[in-house]
């Protein structure tokens, strides 16, 4: 049996906490593979809400077991929060002894960093997640495991700090004072030793298992380190292949990959955007769509459908179909702009080029439609909402496979 993966492929925030809530009633294990508590999955069951930020969202499905990979950079104390909303997890949350810790002084260097950088901060949310990975890269990191051995984390934590004396003198950084470490570290592992485990042989057993695996990601395919808006980016693969190194499985593993996308386009932080709009519109959407960050509070800049960028991504990523959401917020507007091309110094494009400043978006106008808010059957959707949906087919080469009409789960329309 092969794992079916869960993508973003705008900038994050298009609603894969309900897809994965709404599928993973299907499936025996949910996994997580990168990004840290800078993501944030909002899920609505009978109108109740709950926002993750690390905890996979299948965590609603009392029968998947949930994993966090060692791709995830792991705030202990914002996992542990998270952790209050639900009851009974051992034995169905594991988290990697190889994802990397990321601890309160990272947040403080974020912040710090991005101060420093003024008109050219990249615009994150603050929760350490750059350095993190940063650390995790120049092997200065520490992982998840290392919690088990509180006496010898501290002590490394101390070293780290003394070799990198001088950067934080720059920062205004002090370091801990060992015994609010030992207090710390001490009571992170009293908590979360339970959940510490070999999470890649336990991914491994689920597949030679046959048991159903499901693969979910955080923020969105143009926020990858690599194949993102460079530099206004987040600090891990986002993309599909992502999820092999951040959780210990082969390409081959991978199964039917399923895009996710807004029926219109939605970004937080700076960086460009070429289908944004301002005043009325942007403000009309924002409405509607409750376009708040579930981790952050921010704001949401918004814009409409951008099929060039979606067709992009959807090609890196594998896409076999594509889920719609919030088709319902477009209810409602007379006319409906779709991005269909780029002009680049007066040259018309389809394609999406490395560099995305200064690009004019090219527009196709559709007509709008009265409702679709609750409807579950694709045949009673209006008929302009049918020619919305057409359209986006054609031009990014993808099937819509799930059209999502509400925020509740079972306002979800699947396509054979």
């Amino acid at each position: 049996m092969k794992a079916d993966l869960i993508v973003g492929i705008q900038w994050g925030d298009e609603g894969k906490g309900k897809m994965v809530d709404m599928l993973a009633q299907n499936y025996d294990m949910v996994c997580r593979s990168q990004g840290g508590h800078n993501a944030g999955h909002t899920i609505w069951v009978n109108q109740v809400r709950y926002a993750l930020h690390l905890i996979p969202s299948g965590i609603l499905n009392k029968n998947a077991i949930n994993i966090i990979g060692n791709g995830v950079v792991l705030s202990p104390k914002a996992i542990i929060e998270e952790m209050k909303q639900f009851d009974n997890l051992e034995g169905r949350l594991f988290i990697s002894d190889k994802a990397h810790l990321n601890l309160p002084y990272h947040s403080l260097i974020d912040l710090a960093k991005e101060k420093l950088k003024g008109d050219k901060a990249i615009g994150t949310t603050g929760k350490g997640i750059g350095p993190a990975y940063a650390d995790k890269v120049s092997r200065s990191g520490f992982r998840v495991g290392e919690l088990l051995n509180p006496e010898q984390l501290v002590k490394d934590i101390l070293e780290y700090f003394l070799q990198n004396k001088e950067i934080f003198n720059v920062l205004k950084i002090e370091a801990p004072q060992k015994e609010h470490l030992i207090k710390m570290i001490s009571s992170y592992k009293t908590i979360l030793e339970p959940f510490i485990a070999n999470t890649t042989n336990i991914v491994w057993k689920a597949l030679d298992e046959d048991k159903r695996i499901l693969l979910e990601g955080a923020q969105g395919t143009l926020l990858d380190i690599d194949h993102g808006t460079y530099p206004y980016v987040t600090s891990s693969s986002t993309v599909s292949a992502g999820a092999c190194t951040g959780l210990g499985i082969n390409p081959k593993d991978i199964g039917k990959v399923t895009g996710i996308v807004k029926a219109y386009c939605t970004r937080v932080g700076n960086g460009p955007f070429p289908s944004e709009e301002f005043g009325e519109v942007a403000q009309k959407i924002a409405n509607i769509g409750k376009e708040i960050g579930t981790t952050t509070g921010r704001g949401r800049r918004c814009g409409w459908f951008d099929c060039v960028s979606v067709k992009h991504a959807s090609r890196l990523n594998g896409c076999d179909i594509l889920a719609l959401m919030k088709l319902d917020v477009l209810d409602g507007f007379k006319e409906i702009k779709i991005c269909v091309a780029y002009n680049v110094d007066g040259k018309r494009i389809d394609y999406m080029p490395s560099n995305l400043d200064n690009i004019e978006p090219i527009y196709e106008n559709i007509e709008g439609w009265s409702s679709v808010r609750g409807i579950r059957n694709f045949e009673s959707l209006p008929q302009n909402a049918k020619n919305y949906i057409k359209r986006i087919e054609e031009l990014t080469g993808v099937k819509v496979g799930i059209v999502s009409t509400s925020p509740e789960r079972d306002d979800t329309i699947i396509r054979g």
